[in-house]
């Protein structure tokens, strides 16, 4: 694959044949990123027409999925047109290339015309007092970081849900925030929304047609994708053929009673208050199918903590208080630090 003349990394302008030598060279790094970066690099300019990229296994076994190098090109150059980016400007790459989201950093990179800088991809950010046109974080990265924000001018936020606190937060001081919705199957973003408080709808990018099937799960047609929907497992309720409410996942829905909880929902009204690792489920219960139980990382401690802070927020609605509160020493987490709650689960003895 062919790249901008004006692509620059880390300050540095290369030809085809120069960064290919490059490449070769980061793979024998001690540094665990430059050696990612030298694979990606490679495998981008001289490897097959198609790359091998693994879903983030946070509602199961990461899976391996191929995709095409045209249609990350044209993810790259939609984002271009959407965040108005020009061939020259800056921008800034903190994520782990490994991941879909930081492989698309690169892409953009190489196929608008980026100046791109490659910093550890650590909570903290150190931008050395840099400013850039363009970068995309998750959400512990945007708290940790959160006075360095007027330096990105631009700025995407995606991976995990924004906590209710930091959504305030961010919608009163850095308006210029961007939430995304997307997965590596969509090749990251495919909608977006403002960051406001409280949440507006996500909207389809220009070219992406959304709707739902029978379990009101989002199917999203991309052309530049797939010439199928791709089908995902979010429940959504659909406002019109180009925007949505994120519900929370069908693989998590506690139908208690009958009826039908998100533990999404309640878990980010409860991350207001609740600053300990914690999380929603249902076990099985005789009366009502299923009932609802807060799970948190700890022991006795914040069990109480809990159950009074969930007593107090949900207290309103008497079937959204959880029926018990259950502990476990430590959260299993996916490669990407989002909570595993399948592997969690397994570690409760119910």
């Amino acid at each position: 694959m062919q790249f901008h003349p004006k692509f620059r990394l880390n300050g540095k302008a290369y030809s085809q044949d120069s960064l290919l030598v490059a490449a070769k060279k980061w793979q024998s790094s001690g540094d665990n990123e430059q050696k990612q970066l030298g694979m990606f690099m490679e495998e981008w300019l001289h490897g097959n027409d198609s790359l091998t990229l693994h879903t983030s296994g946070s509602t199961g076994t990461p899976k391996p999925l191929l995709v095409s190098k045209k249609s990350m090109q044209a993810s790259a150059e939609r984002t271009a047109a959407f965040f108005e980016l020009s061939p020259g400007d800056t921008a800034l790459l903190c994520l782990p290339i490994r991941y879909i989201a930081g492989k698309m950093m690169l892409v953009r990179a190489l196929v608008i015309g980026l100046e791109l800088d490659v910093i550890p991809s650590k909570t903290l950010l150190d931008l050395k007092g840099k400013t850039y046109d363009f970068a995309a974080l998750i959400p512990l990265q945007v708290n940790a970081s959160f006075e360095l924000l007027g330096n990105l001018k631009k700025i995407l936020i995606g991976g995990a849900p924004i906590p209710t606190e930091l959504r305030k937060a961010l919608a009163k001081k850095h308006p210029h925030c961007v939430e995304t919705y997307g997965m590596t199957e969509t090749l990251t973003h495919v909608a977006t929304r403002p960051v406001c408080y409280p949440a507006v709808p996500f909207r389809a990018m220009p070219g992406v047609k959304i709707n739902v099937n029978h379990d009101s799960c989002l199917q999203i047609m991309a052309p530049y994708i797939s010439s199928s929907p791709i089908c995902t497992n979010d429940v959504v309720e659909l406002l019109d053929n180009q925007s949505f409410m994120l519900l929370g996942r069908r693989d998590f829905v506690i139908n208690s009673g009958g009826r039908k909880i998100f533990p999404e929902q309640l878990e980010e009204k409860l991350s207001v208050q609740l600053r300990i690792p914690f999380f929603f489920t249902g076990i099985p219960d005789v009366e009502l199918g299923e009932k609802l139980v807060l799970v948190v990382e700890g022991g006795i401690k914040e069990k109480q903590l809990g159950l009074k802070t969930a007593t107090k927020l949900l207290g309103a609605d008497k079937h959204l208080v959880p029926k018990d509160v259950l502990c476990l020493d430590t959260f299993v987490l996916t490669r990407t630090g989002k909570l595993n709650r399948i592997a969690t689960l397994k570690g409760l003895a119910l």
